[in-house]
């Protein structure tokens, strides 16, 4: 004879076969139908008066302290791992945290700098995305990972993009030219000349087309010493649009980049940004004018660099195990 139960709820007695335990009561199973359901976490059958519910979730009152919160605005039941917080601690779905969360920022915003490292060499990076969205919860995810251990990355709207005119722009200090203006208006003048006396080299590392430079970032035409170059640029009155910019009061912009994700080109183009600058502010007018890109290679040593120099064909002709990036 099989063992039984008396249900807790109606009083009668069945076989322990045809009953379930719920929260240590026995029930039977038309009681356990009307007055029980499933946590969608652990599968266990609670009674429905403990059960935490929304339209999509039924959970365990333990399970929902553990992992889930409510959304402050909809008060959907959302796990904590897919939840939106602010700086109060409030929880949001994705759909309301963009509605109202301000993640990706107006063109014209320009938050409080933030400087890294010592020293006066500081690179600011303006990464454009062709096709980016304005979905705040995606720039969210993308903000988790680079702002982790220290404010890396914000994001703003940019819609002069099209299809293939992303760049990625690399603002230099000028005082990582020199600490008084002469020091800066001689090194940046080395700079200028170097782009010109390098333009077919540099034009084919940006990978962009000469068409393309016309119109985002023109070159000023080369002069015969760095003094004279920079005097013919101050003087162009050719605006931003170059692929040296020096119309910002505290920074001066390489525009001539095509934008890129893919890591070591990024990384392989702030280190050619670094020795361009090394060339600047160490060398002379002379020694400038009487370098050839052989000897500017010379000082290349960084693995990123060198792997792109050569899918670029601007190092040495050896084969490249990457594949090269148009």
């Amino acid at each position: 004879m099989s063992e039984t139960r008396i249900c807790a709820n109606c009083g009668e007695e069945h076989s322990i076969d045809q009953m379930f335990e719920v929260e240590g009561d026995w029930l039977c199973e038309d009681c356990a139908d009307r007055l029980t359901v499933i946590c969608d976490h652990c599968n266990e059958r609670i009674y429905e008066e403990n059960a935490v519910e929304d339209d999509t979730h039924i959970l365990y009152d333990h399970c929902f302290d553990e992992y889930y919160v409510r959304c402050e605005d909809c008060n959907r039941i959302i796990h904590r791992d897919r939840a939106y917080w602010n700086g109060d601690d409030n929880a949001y779905c994705a759909s309301c945290w963009d509605k109202h969360c301000e993640v990706i920022h107006e063109y014209n915003y320009t938050p409080d700098l933030v400087f890294h490292g010592k020293g006066l060499r500081h690179f600011g990076v303006e990464l454009e995305i062709d096709d980016g969205g304005t979905v705040n919860s995606n720039a969210q995810k993308l903000l988790d990972i680079a702002n982790a251990s220290a404010e890396n990355l914000y994001i703003k709207t940019d819609g002069s993009l099209a299809a293939g005119t992303c760049g990625l722009h690399v603002h230099i200090s000028r005082l990582a030219f020199g600490c008084t203006y002469e020091q800066q208006e001689a090194a940046i003048a080395r700079l200028l000349y170097f782009v010109e006396k390098f333009w077919a080299e540099l034009l084919r590392f940006s990978r962009r087309t000469q068409s393309q430079m016309n119109r985002w970032a023109a070159r000023y035409g080369i002069r015969l010493t760095p003094s004279e170059q920079m005097n013919h640029a101050k003087n162009s009155c050719a605006g931003r649009y170059t692929a040296v910019n020096l119309t910002n009061a505290d920074t001066v912009e390489i525009r001539m980049f095509r934008g890129t994700l893919k890591l070591n080109t990024l990384k392989a183009t702030l280190q050619m940004v670094n020795h361009l600058v090394e060339v600047a502010v160490s060398m002379s007018d002379t020694a400038v004018q009487e370098l050839s890109w052989f000897d500017f290679l010379d000082d290349v040593t960084e693995p990123e660099l060198i792997q792109y120099l050569k899918e670029r064909r601007l190092y040495v002709n050896e084969p490249v195990s990457a594949s090269e990036e148009e």
